[in-house]
C-alpha cells in the first residue's frame, strides 16, 4: 500500500502544479483583443478620434524621388545627365529623374543608384542646381526650394517639381503569423497605420504581446524608442500609431508562451498532459530501482 500511496501523493502534487500552470498561462480575451475601451481615449467634439499624424522630416541616408514636369518645349535636361533624361522619351511633357522611393534589397535597385541620397552632412546634390539642405526639413519645404531654383531657369508656371520618398519603408522583426514575413517592407501610400502594416503582413498570432509593441523611429536627431499598447483604444491617439518612413517595429513574445503554454487551451492541455505523463513515467522507473 505504501508504494501506491506514495504514487498517488506524487500524482496529486503534479496535478496541483499543472493547475497552477494552467491558471497562469492561459490567454484571455484581454490579451488578444485590439482596441479595448479606454477612458483616456481622446476624441473631439464630434465624437471622432482626431488624426495625430506626425509630419515626416528627412533624415540621413534617405533617398528621394525627383521629377520635374515641364511644357513640351521646356528644356529641363540642362539639370540632368542623358542617362537620367532618357526615360522621358515616351512622354515629351515630362523631363527629369524617374526613380522611386527609398533604396532597399526588397525594392527597385534603380532607386539606390539613381535617387537623390541625403548625405551625412544632410545635403542632396542636384546636378545643375547644386547642394540643397534636406535633413530635418519636410518634403514640402525641400520641394519648394527646388521649385524656386528651377523657376530661375524657367518661366513661372512652365514647370512643376515633384519630390517624394516614393512610399513608406518600414521593418518588422518578431513573431508574425505568416512564416518568413518579417523583414523590410514598402507601402506605396502617403499614410500607414500600425494595424494596417501588421495586417498587410499576416497579422499577429496569440503569442505576441500586443501590449508591448516597440517602435524605433528614425529622427534627424537620432533614434527614438517608444512602446504602444494595441489592446487599448487610446493607442490611436499616439503619433507612433502612424508608421513613418524608416520605422522598425519589434514584436515580442509573452514570457508565458515561451514554455509552450498559453497559445490556446488545447495546446495548453496537450502540453500539460505531456508533462504529467513524462514526470509520472520517470517517477515509476525510479521507484522500481
Amino acid at each position: 500500500m505504501q508504494p501506491l500511496y506514495t504514487t498517488m501523493k506524487f500524482l496529486k502534487f503534479i496535478l496541483i502544479l499543472f493547475s497552477g500552470f494552467l491558471l497562469t498561462s492561459c490567454v484571455t480575451s484581454k490579451d488578444v483583443r485590439y482596441f479595448q475601451p479606454s477612458e483616456s481615449l481622446v476624441i473631439n467634439e464630434e465624437g471622432l478620434v482626431p488624426y495625430n499624424i506626425p509630419e515626416y522630416r528627412i533624415t540621413q541616408n534617405d533617398i528621394l524621388t525627383l521629377n520635374i514636369v515641364t511644357t513640351p518645349k521646356g528644356d529641363a535636361a540642362q539639370f540632368y545627365s542623358s542617362l537620367n533624361t532618357s526615360s522621358s522619351a515616351n512622354n515629351p511633357n515630362i523631363t527629369g529623374v524617374s526613380t522611386a522611393g527609398v533604396g532597399s534589397s526588397s525594392g527597385n535597385a534603380s532607386i539606390y543608384f539613381n535617387g537623390l541620397k541625403v548625405e551625412r552632412d544632410g545635403d542632396i546634390n542636384i546636378f545643375g542646381i547644386g547642394y540643397i539642405k534636406a535633413e530635418g526639413r519636410t518634403i514640402k519645404e525641400v520641394s519648394e526650394e527646388i521649385q524656386q531654383k528651377v523657376n530661375e531657369n524657367f518661366l513661372d508656371g512652365k514647370s512643376q517639381v515633384r519630390l517624394s520618398l516614393g512610399g513608406i519603408t518600414y521593418t518588422i522583426i518578431g513573431d508574425t503569423e505568416t512564416v518568413g514575413i518579417t523583414g523590410e517592407k514598402i507601402a506605396h501610400k502617403n499614410t500607414l497605420t500600425l494595424t494596417e502594416a501588421l495586417a498587410d503582413n499576416g497579422g499577429l498570432n496569440r503569442t505576441v504581446d500586443k501590449t508591448n509593441i516597440e517602435i524605433h523611429r528614425k529622427l534627424p536627431e537620432g533614434i527614438k524608442i517608444a512602446r504602444i499598447d494595441l489592446t487599448r483604444q487610446d493607442a490611436m491617439n499616439s503619433p507612433y500609431y502612424w508608421v513613418q518612413n524608416g520605422d522598425e517595429i519589434y514584436l515580442s513574445t509573452r514570457p508565458k508562451n515561451l514554455n509552450g503554454f498559453g497559445k490556446d487551451p488545447i495546446q495548453t492541455i496537450t502540453t500539460g498532459v505531456g508533462v504529467i505523463t513524462t514526470a509520472l513515467s520517470i517517477y515509476l522507473i525510479l521507484s522500481r530501482l
